[in-house]
């Protein structure tokens, strides 16, 4: 019976490693359980994310008319820059969605979780601890930064699908083309090996090819001293000694690496602190754009339609960043793959599959 029976695929916080043990929620992605987004939650859209294709695809139709606004807009700067408040104030003048940042805890904010789970179920990474203890012998500087690139393409994804169900453009906070700047300023400073380096790489490179980049980025340039202090103000406790040098990696690898790199694909904008305030002039200059630069503007029907599929795929998303490739930070034994595996499924409502689990409250099992 269906209602005794546990789910065979693995579930979507645990995988197996690429030579015989296992790994917790990083890298080397292979059999997730990648739950979709559920109804009335951030990007939600209808349906399930395995939506494959033919008559279901048929039945939802073509992408809806993209308009004028149907632009993916992503507001880069380093922290404590003020791109959450420009990424809001924009959305509300354009009508279009804004979605904040996604932290380590993304995929239970997406999937609905009352609580929030422990951190091994969450990429086995501490951002406190990274910014209190950079160079930890644990490797817990990889893991952040690896978990937090395939957070990042799983939510580029869902921005995605929105777009091309809804027809609404979508605003974030940075993406996964501007993650890098993070890897650089952490091999700069020494947190991270080279191989740690060549891993994410590997991985980008094989991944980020698939997906569109954003039609804009907004860049809000705020020198590193200046971030400095404002975290010294404002930011949170494990903020506070921040090392310069970091911040000022972050800064270089934008202006030095990834804005060059990303404006032969979209259009660039940059405004200073005092410029990113004046919403109406950054509205009048996005405006201004013709939006002939990239690979949008040679989409169709078809394209889109192939697109919308992957988006909605989140399995498929996630299995785009599975490599066999063995590192110390991002792997563990078998023995302790199975412990963590167990633990997690003995969670509530985790044993077997959604809508089976009768300690959580599902009903009428017995009947499916």
């Amino acid at each position: 019976m269906h209602a005794t029976k546990e789910n065979e695929r693995t579930p979507l916080r645990m995988i197996q490693s690429s030579r015989g043990g296992g790994r917790i929620l990083g890298s080397d992605w292979s059999k997730q359980d990648l739950r979709c987004p559920r109804p009335g939650s951030t990007l939600a859209s209808p349906g399930t994310c395995n939506m494959g294709g033919g008559l279901t695809h048929w039945a939802r139709g073509p992408p809806p008319r993209l308009k004028k606004n149907s632009k993916i807009i992503t507001i880069d700067g380093n922290l404590a820059s003020g791109k959450g408040a420009l990424a809001q104030k924009l959305a509300d003048t354009l009508g279009m969605l804004y979605v904040s940042e996604p932290d380590i805890y993304y995929l239970d904010k997406i999937t609905g979780e009352k609580e929030l789970l422990d951190s091994r179920f969450n990429g086995n990474c501490s951002l406190e601890k990274f910014y209190t203890d950079p160079k930890a012998p644990d490797g817990n500087s990889y893991r952040l930064q690896s978990w937090m690139y395939h957070v990042r393409i799983l939510h580029y994804a869902n921005a995605i699908e929105h777009l091309l169900t809804t027809g609404q453009g979508v605003i974030m906070e940075r993406s996964p083309f501007s993650d890098m700047v993070f890897m650089e300023a952490m091999a700069k400073q020494g947190y991270i090996r080279k191989h740690c380096v060549e891993h994410y790489n590997e991985i980008k490179d094989i991944s980020i090819c698939e997906f569109l980049p954003p039609h804009l980025v907004i860049y809000v340039d705020v020198p590193a001293e200046d971030v400095q202090k404002k975290l010294k103000q404002t930011g949170k406790a494990y903020q506070q000694n921040i090392p310069l040098a970091y911040l000022k990696g972050i800064e270089d690898a934008y202006k030095k690496t990834f804005l060059p790199k990303i404006s032969d694909h979209c259009e660039v904008l940059a405004y200073d602190t005092v410029q990113a305030q004046d919403i109406e002039k950054v509205v009048e200059d996005i405006e201004a754009l013709k939006f002939e630069k990239g690979p949008w503007p040679e989409q169709d029907d078809v394209s889109y339609h192939h697109m919308r599929m992957l988006v909605e795929d989140k399995q498929k998303v996630a299995d785009l960043t599975c490599i066999a490739r063995f590192l110390p930070e991002v792997t563990i034994g078998a023995h302790e793959y199975d412990e963590t595996y167990y633990e997690y499924k003995s969670l509530p409502g985790k044993k077997y599959a959604p809508g089976y689990n009768e300690d959580v409250g599902d009903k009428n099992i017995w009947l499916k």
